[in-house]
């Protein structure tokens, strides 16, 4: 008897010790998040427009609210993964700048946004928050859904060391890499710098493996060439846009899964922003968001690497 009544104290503890998380946005990254979350014994409420995606968690365990609001009422931290700056804004700070979630939040409330917006949009709701008391993380994700699915992306965030000591055990069971980049708005700069060299690595392999191809060298070869040779990159050794070079990689399996292109649009363009922003030249980012703005067009759900369709139409077909 004693025995039994010990357990279920030592469980009741266990459960007390982890703090309730609101989580906004259940799209195709944030969905298989709050499901890691749920898994380590978080309890969750969650929100999300689709009726569909609520269902999914409320089946693996979290409850559903009706607004953010509903979903953050009983919660510790709140944590959301939404599509753009815009709808952040909207989230946190409403219409007037001043009904958001932050008005409804108590002081010390964690907030840790995951979507990956402007630098700026970054700062603004984190200066709102701050002001308000509630300590605000912009933590923006790397590791594709994937990741988000194996609980092993990489954080990469900006804000207080104090609210980033708080945010690292609840981080550590979505992801597997946690980087306290600087204060707020510097998750938001590192994320969309690693993209724009991205993007700019990824246009350039294509563009070279095309010259290399259509002067009749195999794709392969000439693969396997640069990557003992300078020209050794991310992009030609684990992600090549050539199909049939490596295998299991999107440019293989017809530019399906993988990171689409219209999201690299989008984060070149944040890219694009925040230099103009703060008067910073990109010329190289600059022509990379050109492409990928004329690309994204008619292929924006194809994998990033279909940029190598540019120079051989036929890997698309």
């Amino acid at each position: 008897m004693g025995m039994k009544d010990t357990n279920t104290k030592n469980t009741a503890k266990s459960a007390a010790a982890k703090p309730t998380i609101a989580f906004i946005g259940l799209g195709n990254m944030g969905a298989p998040m709050a499901e890691n979350l749920l898994k380590a014994g978080y309890p969750l409420s969650v929100y999300d427009l689709s009726a569909e995606a609520c269902e999914r968690l409320q089946q693996a365990g979290a409850s559903v609210a009706t607004s953010p609001k509903e979903a953050a009422s009983n919660a510790n931290v709140v944590i959301s993964m939404l599509p753009a700056g815009k709808h952040v804004h909207s989230v946190y700070l409403g219409e007037n700048g001043s009904d958001g979630l932050l008005a409804e939040l108590p002081k010390g409330t964690l907030v840790i946004d995951s979507s990956t917006i402007a630098a700026a949009d970054a700062r603004l709701v984190a200066d709102a928050a701050t002001g308000l008391g509630i300590d605000f993380l912009d933590a923006p994700v790397s590791g594709g859904t994937g990741g988000a699915i194996a609980g092993s992306l990489t954080f990469i965030v900006g804000g207080s060391a104090d609210a980033f000591a708080k945010a690292e055990p609840i981080l550590a069971v979505m992801g597997k890499n946690i980087f306290h980049a600087g204060e707020h708005g510097a998750g938001q700069v590192a994320k969309i710098c690693n993209n724009m060299l991205l993007g700019i690595l990824m246009a350039g392999t294509a563009e070279a493996i095309n010259l290399g191809v259509k002067n009749g060298l195999d794709a392969k070869v000439l693969s396997d060439i640069m990557l003992q040779s300078s020209g050794r990159n991310w992009t030609l050794e684990v992600y090549n846009p050539y199909p049939q070079v490596l295998e299991n990689v999107p440019s293989s399996k017809g530019y399906k899964g993988g990171f689409m292109s219209k999201l690299m649009q989008k984060d070149l363009n944040l890219a694009m922003q925040t230099a103009k922003d703060t008067a910073v030249e990109t010329p190289m980012g600059a022509k990379a968001t050109e492409l990928y703005d004329e690309h994204a067009r008619e292929n924006g759900d194809k994998d990033f690497s279909s940029i190598m369709g540019r120079h051989d139409h036929s890997v698309l077909s």
